[in-house]
C-alpha cells in the first residue's frame, strides 16, 4: 500500500467546512530568534486542539453504512482519542476508545465528554493496543490506528496543501514524528507540489523510533520526555516506508529545547502549545545553522498540555533566563539584616518572590544567619547587577 497525492487531495475535499481550515502565519519575532524565515501552522485551533481530527475524520467519512452502524475503535491515551471521537459523536458512530491506565484524567473525561465509551485498560499503548483489537474482534466493530492507515494518513497530509497555499515557496519542513502518519502525508503531498522542497523528521532524543529503524537497532525508549504525543516505541510500518524515501534526515532533539519551544509560542505567539506541539520550533532551536535563513514552515501540532506542567515548563524557562534566581546570603544574626538585604534588592528594582531563614545549618557560624531568596528580575543583566549590588553592600550572595 502506497499514499498518493489524489488521495491527500480527495480528503481535501471531504473535510472542507468539517474543520477548521487553521491559519499559517509569519512570526516575525520566532525568525528573529531564530535567523530563519518562520511560518507557523496553528493547528492547535481545530475544534479539539490538534490536527489529529483531519485524520480521523477522513477516515469516518469513508466508512461503509454498515461500519458506521456497528461502531469504531481505537487506542490512544491523548489527541487521536478526542479527534475520533469528537467527529464521531458528529457523525452518529459509536465510538469505543481504549486508553492506558497511565491516562491522564482530564483526557479521559474529555474523551468521555465527546461522547465515547471509554476503557481503561493497559500499561501502556502497545497493551492498550491489543486490549482494543480484542475487542475491535469481539464487538465487529472498525479500528481506526492513530497513524498506520493510509486515509488517516491522506487526512493529516491536507496540512501540507493549505501551508504551501499560504506560503507557497517554504523551503524546509520540520516535521514532528511519532508513529510516522503525520510527516508521511505531509511529506508526500509537500514533494509533489513542490519537489525541492526539503522534509525533515523530528523526534524525542529518548524516543528515536524512526532513527532507530534507519540504523537497523532496537529502539532505546530511555527516560521520559514532556512530547509524549510523539514518545512511540515503534514507528508504523506504512509511515516508514511512505516518509523514508521522501525525508532528508531525522532530527533528535534534547528536553530543553521542546520545553523553550512551548514557552516561545507562549509568549512570542501567545498561544498554547503541547510537548510535541512545539517539536518543529524545538528543533530550529537545536540546529540553528540547519535553517538559517530559510523559509521554514512549522506545523503547531497541537495545544493540548496539562496546566500544571504547562505552568512549571515556563517557571523553568524563567530561570534559564536568570530572570527567577535564589540567592543564599550568610551574614551575622542581627536585626535588620534582612530588611537591609531586602531594601537593596528593592531599590535595584528587583521583585523578592521567597525567603527561607536558617539559623540551625551546622555550616553557617553558630551566631550567624543563612538567606535563601528567590527574585524576579528583568533578565540576565539585571541580575547580574543586583549580585553586584548586593556584593558591594557587605552581602555577597552565592547563586543556588
Amino acid at each position: 500500500m502506497t499514499l498518493t497525492f489524489a488521495q491527500i487531495e480527495a480528503a481535501a475535499e471531504r473535510l472542507a467546512g468539517h474543520i477548521e481550515r487553521t491559519p499559517c502565519r509569519h512570526s516575525k519575532t520566532l525568525s528573529k530568534i531564530t535567523g530563519a524565515e518562520v511560518w507557523v501552522k496553528f493547528e492547535n485551533l481545530q475544534f479539539t486542539a490538534a490536527y489529529k481530527e483531519r485524520g480521523a475524520l477522513n477516515k469516518l467519512l469513508q466508512l461503509t453504512p454498515d461500519e458506521r452502524r456497528r461502531g469504531v475503535i481505537a487506542a490512544s491515551a491523548g489527541n487521536h482519542s478526542q479527534g475520533l471521537a469528537f467527529h464521531a459523536q458528529r457523525l452518529g458512530v459509536p465510538v469505543t476508545i481504549v486508553m492506558p491506565r497511565s491516562t491522564p484524567f482530564v483526557k479521559v473525561q474529555q474523551t468521555r465528554d465527546f461522547g465515547a465509551e471509554v476503557v481503561i485498560d493497559g500499561e501502556g499503548y502497545d497493551e492498550a493496543q491489543a486490549v482494543a483489537m480484542r475487542l475491535c474482534n469481539e464487538r465487529d466493530l472498525t479500528f481506526v490506528h492513530p497513524f498506520n492507515d493510509i486515509e488517516v494518513m491522506a487526512g493529516q497530509g491536507t496540512i501540507a496543501l493549505e501551508m504551501l497555499q499560504d506560503a507557497p515557496d517554504l523551503e524546509i519542513l520540520p516535521v514532528p514524528i511519532g508513529g510516522g502518519g503525520l510527516i508521511s502525508g505531509v511529506a508526500t503531498a509537500a514533494k509533489h507540489i513542490s519537489p525541492d522542497i526539503r522534509v525533515f523528521g523530528v523526534e524525542p532524543a529518548s524516543f528515536p523510533s524512526f532513527t532507530a529503524r534507519i540504523r537497523g537497532m532496537n529502539t532505546p525508549n530511555a527516560g521520559q520526555t514532556i512530547a509524549e504525543g510523539i514518545a512511540v516505541r515503534r514507528v508504523g510500518d506504512l509511515g516508514y516506508a511512505i516518509a523514508r524515501p521522501l525525508i532528508e534526515e531525522v532530527l533528535l532533539v534534547e528536553e530543553p529545547f521542546f520545553e523553550r519551544g512551548i514557552a516561545l509560542y507562549c509568549n512570542v505567539e501567545k498561544t498554547v502549545a503541547e510537548g510535541a506541539g512545539a517539536a518543529s520550533l524545538a528543533a530550529l532551536l537545536a540546529y540553528p545553522s540547519l535553517f538559517k535563513d530559510r523559509k521554514v514552515g512549522l506545523i503547531l501540532t497541537g495545544g493540548n498540555i496539562d496546566t500544571r506542567l504547562l505552568a512549571s515548563v515556563l517557571t523553568r524557562e524563567l530561570v534559564r533566563d536568570q530572570r527567577l534566581v535564589s540567592l543564599k546570603i550568610i551574614g551575622d544574626d542581627r536585626p535588620g539584616l534582612l530588611a537591609n538585604v531586602s531594601a537593596v534588592i528593592g531599590t535595584m528594582g528587583a521583585n523578592i518572590i521567597e525567603v527561607a531563614h536558617n539559623r540551625l545549618a551546622l555550616d553557617v557560624p553558630a551566631k550567624g544567619a543563612e538567606f535563601d531568596i528567590m527574585i524576579e528580575t528583568r533578565d540576565a543583566r539585571h541580575t547580574d547587577e543586583i549580585v553586584e549590588a548586593l556584593r558591594e553592600k557587605g552581602y555577597p550572595p552565592r547563586r543556588i
